[in-house]
Formats: C-alpha cells, structure tokens, sequence
C-alpha cells in the first residue's frame, strides 16, 4: 500500500513541475510566474482543487508519442476568492509553449461546463503559444469547443482573461468574448497575425509591444480593460474586482461590511462645478466623495477618458458608475466613449448591477471622422444599452446635459429610475450662444442684440427646472447632499422587477 502511495506522491510532484526546472527558471527570468505559482496567488490559501492533473495530449505525428507531460500544458480546477467559489484554468507555457491541443482544450471546457453548471466565474490565465501544430485541425477543433463555451457562458457566469504571455491568433478570440480582460505591461501581447506575418503580407515593420501589448490594447483598441505592472498586481487586482461581481446572473453582488455613513454630508461639492460653464473638473472626485470610504475600481481608464466606467459600493452594495468627464473633450461623447459606456452597461444589467449614471455632456464630438466612423451607429449603442437595461438606474445631472446626450445618458425617458439634477444643471437642446444664433438669426449683425438674447435664453433654459416642471427631473438636490439622495435611492430599488417584451433576443446595432 505504501509503494502505491508513494507512487501517487511522486506522479504528482513530476506533473507540478510541468516542463522541468530548466523552462521554470526560464519562465522566472522573464519575470514570470509559473501557472502554479499564479493560482496560488489568486486563489485563497490552500483552497485550490485540481481537476485532470495526470491528462495527456493522444498526438503521435511528429515523435510527439515520446514526450508526454501529465497536464498537458494548463493546470484547471477551482477555488476560492474571499470564500466565494470560482473555477480557474492557468496555461502552462513551460509546456510546449502552453500550446493548445485536443486534450488541453478538452480540460479547459469541463471547467467552464463546470462553472455554468454551478454558476460560478470562470478565470482563464492566458500564456500560450497558439494552437498545437502538431495536432493540425484537432487543436483547431479544441479552439472552436472553448469559443462555443464563452458564448453559452456569457450573461450567465462572469467571465475574466489575464493575459501574462503571448496570446496570438485564434486564441485572441477566447478572451475577446469574456467579460473582462487583464494584461501584463511589457510581457503580454495579443494579435491576430504576428509582426512576421504583418511585415511580409503588408510590409509594416512593427514589434509585437507595438503591434499588440499592453499599452496598444488598453489606450488604442480597447480590447483590454486593464494593464499591471507585473503578474503579481494584475492578480491581486483580478481578486479585487471579484469581490465587486456576483457569482452568477441569479445572485445579486456581495454585499460588503461598510464603516462610511450612508447619510454623509460633503460641503466641498458645493464648490465642485466652476463658475464658468466652460471651465472643466474632475468628475472622479464627485466619484471618490460619494463612494463607500472613497474606493473606486476603473474599468479601462485609459482608453475614452471623457467618460469614466467602474464599480463603487453605496452601504456595502456594489454600484456601476457611468459619468462623463468634463476634463477630457469637455465630455462630449463619441464613438470609442459610447462603446466603452454601452459594454459596460450591459455588463452591469446582465449580472443584476444598479447603475449610477452622471451626467455633464455638451454633445456629441462633431467632425467627419466620427460620421464616417459611425457615430450615428455607435452612439446608439448606447441609447439601447440603457434603454434595454432593467437593474435599477439613478442619474444625477451636474452640469450640462444638451441635445441627443441628454436623452442617452439614462434620462428619465429611458427608464431612469431616479432622475436627479444640481442647481448647477443646464438641461436644453444645445447650448445657450448656438441656440441664439439660430432662434435670432435676424439679428447677427447687432451684438447688444444678441448678448440680450443670449441672456434670456440662459435664464430660460440654463437650468434644471424646465425640466423638473415637467418631471423629466425627479427632485433637484443640494450638491452636499448626493451621497445620501442616491444611498437612499437605491436602498428603495432593492426590490425593482421590470421585464422586457418576450425576445429570442435582440439585435442592439453593433
């Protein structure tokens, strides 16, 4: 009996080394942790249960039928993140290159069957060579078999990707339809043809940070919600933004314990909004102030900034937070900021998130550009989201809500729950001096004219309360007092149950 317990121990610790100490040390050199040594960071001590640790690839082309590593490069399991169950899978580059086979496709779909089944996230480490040569069309076939599970997924278990290697070709499109993805700076990448391929097909010359790393996908493309420094920060961050997220689209969000009072007071916010219309400010402090003890997770920062996305909690519930930025573009919306803000949207409303919306938008970005980019089409993705969306939703208008914006940005015709403005707030078609300019076209040649035209129209109309005497606007609200009118706003929705028509589903302009 013992011989055989021995012989287990001594399977098990040749299968921890995965590819041998040789690659290990290589993959430390890097500045790289192994697929083990990640998990153990993400996941709560000793809480790892490991599923298929003996698995191995059936390939015997190529003299593949002599190298046969238990685990077949991606170590797959469970476990938990502050005692809340999530399933995992953290390829092993060590491994053949963490290349995917039939059998290493194969471990990484039982868990995500596992996970939806259960309903649990899934949590996939991604530092992969590609697809396993070797095995042709059947590491081909095992791609197709993990897409198919992000999209049954989807909606109904959240789904996160940290990219900490290589991740090229048809493998980019695993992470591309999750929830959120996570890289490494200067160790990760993503693309669908490498720099090779670009330079002999379109005879750029271009490097794989340029072409697809970290600072490309979160400031460009925005493919990536978010980029660390290293493996250790990008892990720690992943079990923060966990904690935010429920464990399934049946179960609400965590709440946490807070030590913030709900009815907090910040005088300061009566001096946020400058005394020129178009002097900018910052948005995330109003963010930070109303916020359970000032805490804020940024979902991708760095791309769109004139419109800022992420979680807060309000008494322990977590909250998603949509607001422009007035800092950047004097927060217009266009077509990258719509995108962002409608994935987001839709994020929070398939997993029971109440959204917090705040709005300050002058517009759209007018240009060529962004109609030959299809702002039209963009800009209603947005509209849909928040149109659609059936969690509870709270707007406060602080500044500036003119034209079509205003309608986007989660007004009261949209469903809003809760419509708040500021006495601050100017809610009209357009702004004051291009309204003139065409209400008084007659009179453009006479300047005193037009200023006290000007004026009228701002008394008029640079103001909440033609809105509110209609009940666009729920209540107009003493700036101090916004952590407490929303706190207690959202507190009424806890019970909120609104059902959209019957739909196989819809088709938002994408």
């Amino acid at each position: 009996m013992k011989d055989i317990l021995q012989q287990l121990e001594d399977r098990r610790a040749v299968a921890r080394l995965g590819g041998g100490q040789r690659r290990i040390d290589s993959q430390h050199a890097k500045g790289k942790l192994t697929a083990r040594e990640r998990i153990e960071l993400l996941l709560d001590e000793d809480s790892f249960e490991e599923f298929d640790m003996f698995k191995a690839h059936r390939c015997t082309d190529f003299g593949m039928e002599k190298q046969k590593p238990a685990g077949d490069g991606v170590v797959t399991g469970w476990g938990t993140i502050n005692g809340r169950m999530v399933y995992v899978f953290s390829q092993d580059f060590t491994v053949f290159g963490g290349s995917l086979s039939e059998t290493h496709a194969e471990k990484i779909c039982k868990i995500m069957d596992m996970a939806v089944q259960n309903g649990a996230p899934v949590i996939g480490i991604n530092d992969s060579g590609g697809a396993r040569i070797q095995e042709g069309v059947a590491s081909l076939a095992g791609y197709a078999e993990v897409f198919q599970r992000n999209i049954m997924a989807s909606g109904v278990v959240p789904q996160i990707s940290v990219i900490m290697g290589p991740c090229a070709g048809g493998a980019v499109y695993s992470p591309a339809m999750t929830d959120f993805i996570f890289m490494v700076k200067d160790s990760s990448y993503m693309f669908v043809t490498g720099p090779d391929v670009v330079k002999t097909v379109t005879n750029e010359v271009v490097t794989a940070e340029e072409l697809g790393g970290a600072s490309t996908h979160t400031k460009k493309s925005s493919v990536a919600d978010g980029a660390f420094e290293n493996d250790v920060e990008a892990l720690a961050e992943v079990r923060r933004l966990v904690d935010f997220l429920p464990l399934n689209n049946k179960e609400k969000p965590p709440v946490r314990p807070f030590f913030d009072e709900p009815g907090r007071i910040d005088d300061s916010l009566d001096t946020l909004i400058p005394d020129n219309a178009n002097t900018p400010y910052d948005m995330k402090e109003l963010i930070t102030k109303m916020a359970d003890e000032g805490d804020f997770y940024e979902i991708q920062e760095d791309y769109a900034k004139n419109i800022i996305t992420g979680f807060m909690r309000l008494e322990g519930q977590t909250v998603g937070v949509v607001a422009n930025q007035p800092m950047v573009l004097a927060g217009c919306l266009d077509i990258d900021s719509s995108r962002k803000a409608a994935r987001f949207v839709r994020f929070c409303d398939c997993f029971e998130i109440p959204i917090l919306t705040l709005v300050d938008v002058p517009g759209f970005l007018p240009g060529t550009s962004q109609e030959y980019g299809g702002v039209i089409k963009h800009g209603a993705k947005l509209l849909f989201a928040y149109g659609e969306a059936t969690v509870p939703k709270v707007t406060v208008i602080t500044r500036k809500a003119y034209g079509g914006a205003y309608d986007v940005m989660a007004s009261k015709h949209l469903r809003g729950d809760f419509n708040y403005a500021w006495p601050t707030a100017e809610i009209a078609v357009m702004g004051a001096k291009g309204a003139t300019e065409i209400i008084h076209r007659a009179d453009l040649g006479d300047a005193e004219k037009i200023a006290q035209h000007t004026q009228d129209y701002e008394d008029r109309f640079a103001n909440p309360f033609v809105a509110a005497e209609r009940g666009f606007i729920d209540e107009v609200i003493m700036p101090h007092s916004t952590r407490r009118r929303v706190s207690r706003a959202f507190a009424s929705l806890r019970n909120k149950s609104v059902k959209n028509p019957w739909k196989k589903h819809d088709n938002i302009p994408l």
